[in-house]
């Protein structure tokens, strides 16, 4: 099975799929031997780890797609959705974006409604014309056929242009044949119903990662409010901004390492040399 159909299947269950934000390689090894069978390339910690800055439209596609491949060569079988956010143009961006993650092995691609360039601002997150969004996710489901990749079509414009318009796009977007829906910002349970709702039996995503001005539904709420799938794009970063924090404080008090690392046997497995010894044997010359 391809990894779209895999996607697909993993979808069919009853389950709530827990996908944990990565980055690159480490983060997506990491993943995988934790048992998690899908991950979502966050286009704000590809940001962080590439600028260590902001997710505010500052990475490229080539950046992102680089990633992907880190990702997707450590961890091979993880089922990878990327973040294609705004497509990187126009509808004609969009489908070479969507069509370079589906020859690369991507399971599903995000593609969103939000203007690019953006504002010269943090704050507000201006989306483009009803019309103009549809043409975008009538170009990434287009180019999707030619590999089977799912298309989450997000909806950016709650905060600047009310839930009737958001659940209005959504509704356009399963029209247009989207596989996977995605409200952004929304402002309480009950908006949230509403957009699973007009997502008309597919499958809902939501961020999970705490930080929203509304309370963070749990893995359980979540589900029964109707969603599906769940990323926490905080859940990895935090804690390995937190580590690094740790590790630099215990150098500068005069210290090897944190508390908190790991020791060195460990990290040698988990980096996989013993795996690269048993590998490399194959090749090694008698003596």
């Amino acid at each position: 099975m391809t990894a779209p159909d895999r996607l697909r299947a993993l979808l069919a269950t009853p389950d709530f799929v827990v996908m944990p934000a990565v980055w690159d390689g480490l983060s997506a090894k990491l993943t995988a031997g934790a048992g998690f069978r899908t991950a979502f390339l966050s286009g704000s910690c590809v940001a962080a780890s590439r600028l260590g800055g902001p997710d505010l439209d500052l990475i490229s596609f080539a950046e992102m797609f680089d990633s992907f491949n880190m990702v997707h060569g450590a961890a091979p079988d993880l089922l990878v959705l990327a973040d294609g956010d705004h497509g990187y143009g126009n509808a004609m961006n969009v489908q070479r974006t969507v069509r370079a993650y589906g020859r690369a092995g991507a399971a599903a691609i995000l593609i969103e409604d939000k203007i690019t360039p953006r504002a010269l601002t943090a704050a507000g997150k201006p989306c483009l014309p009803r019309d103009e969004a549809r043409m975008k996710v009538r170009a990434a489901v287009e180019a999707a056929k030619d590999s089977g990749i799912m298309v989450l079509a997000r909806t950016d414009c709650r905060p600047t242009r009310g839930i009737d318009e958001a659940v209005a796009r959504i509704e356009m977007f399963v029209e247009e044949g989207a596989d996977i829906l995605f409200l952004d910002s929304p402002a309480d349970d009950d908006e949230i119903r509403r957009a699973v709702a007009a997502a008309a039996g597919r499958p809902s995503f939501a961020v999970l990662s705490p930080g929203a001005p509304r309370a963070t539904p749990s893995q359980t709420q979540a589900a029964a409010l109707g969603f599906k799938i769940g990323t926490y794009p905080t859940g990895l970063l935090s804690p390995v901004a937190a580590g690094m924090k740790a590790g630099l404080a215990a150098l500068a008090a005069g210290e090897a390492e944190a508390a908190s690392a790991m020791s060195p046997p460990e990290m040698r497995v988990t980096l996989g040399y013993p795996d690269y010894d048993t590998q490399a044997a194959r090749f090694i010359l008698p003596g």
